[in-house]
């Protein structure tokens, strides 16, 4: 038992010192960066063909001989030789832009996509291509709103645009989705939506039975119209309903604009489609996966993969960092907890 008590007691010596680095580290980050202008981000390129080249050399090394190997290169070698005798003046190959858009509630990456199409516009001319690979279920109407109007630069600029979806561009993401010239989804994405909700509780009864008054005062008739705390009324959730419907119709028309082929009244309905279904509905124009699109396009294109990594203080690092750790001992306390497995 003793030993126990000395151990915990250094346990907590340790602790509590680890926390008083993090905090003056915290605090001298904070204190360098105030006043300052936060650092610029950076584009950073890869070329993906030399990526799928460097897949099927490292199969052919682990499959082949040396012997067979050999004799591979030297096919591949004259294969090279002959291409550049039948032709003196090589044309120049197309070229195919790659971005991610990985969507939260609060479309987030936007301001990383801003910087990518910003690059690439300064280049691209409508012999090119655009393509992105969308993953999101939706989330605020402005958010995505400011996402979806970064891409028709894209589109005002005359360059192709092909949208590629794996998992899920429902919702907002649908209304990034619709807007390139072609849509390309894997057989069992999600996608549709095309609604609009909000919702929030009201503990108003609640307060009332605990003799606990809540006042809200407005300038304008309509400056609020549903509350949490304070007592909603039916023209008050009329209006809210209306402003609903005016953002759903704003909506359906944006679809409309970009994909005319759709019956937009009856895929407005807020339902989802797998992209089988989808691609009756016209939601999507082909079956594929991202992957098998992009290997394909490296046989004639050149690829080119473009992400903008904004550059995080130190303060956000450690930060970060702390939350990711606190985060995995509240994952492995709570599987051991339950002793549940997720999927």
């Amino acid at each position: 038992m003793e030993f126990l008590s000395e151990y915990a007691s250094f346990l907590a010596k340790t602790v509590t010192l680890v926390i008083a680095i993090i905090v003056v580290l915290v605090v001298a980050a904070s204190l360098r960066s105030k006043g300052r202008r936060r650092s610029a981000g950076q584009l950073q390129v890869s070329k993906l063909n030399e990526f799928y080249k460097g897949l099927r050399e490292r199969l052919e090394q682990t499959l082949l001989d040396k012997e067979q190997l050999k004799a591979l290169r030297k096919e591949q070698g004259k294969d090279d030789k002959k291409q550049k005798k039948q032709k003196k003046q090589p044309q120049a190959k197309s070229r195919v832009f790659v971005l991610d858009f990985d969507g939260d509630v609060k479309a987030s990456a936007t301001e990383s996509l801003r910087h990518e199409i910003t690059a690439l516009l300064s280049l691209a001319t409508p012999k090119d291509e655009v393509v992105l690979r969308l993953e999101s279920g939706g989330g605020m109407v402005h958010s995505y709103g400011l996402a979806s109007s970064q891409l028709a630069r894209i589109r005002q600029a005359g360059v192709p645009l092909t949208v590629c979806i794996d998992k899920v561009a429902a919702s907002g993401g649908y209304m990034m989705a619709c807007i390139g010239d072609r849509i390309i989804s894997a057989p069992f994405a999600i996608l549709g939506s095309i609604g609009v909700v909000a919702q929030l509780p009201n503990v108003n009864k609640l307060l009332k039975k605990h003799d606990i008054d809540f006042e809200v005062l407005t300038a304008g008739e309509y400056k609020r119209t549903l509350t949490v705390f304070g007592e909603n009324t039916d023209k008050g959730r009329e209006k809210f309903q209306q402003d609903l419907d005016i953002t759903h119709q704003l909506f359906k028309n944006f679809v409309a604009r970009y994909r005319p082929q759709l019956a937009i009244d009856d895929v407005a309905t807020g339902e989802i489609w797998l992209g089988v279904a989808a691609l009756d509905k016209q939601l999507v124009d082909e079956l594929r996966t991202s992957d098998e699109y992009l290997a394909e396009r490296a046989k004639n294109a050149e690829l080119f993969h473009l992400h903008y990594a904004e550059r995080k203080s130190l303060q956000e690092r450690v930060g970060l960092a702390a939350s990711a750790s606190f985060e995995r001992v509240l994952l492995n306390g709570w599987n051991r907890l339950t002793r549940q497995r997720f999927w």
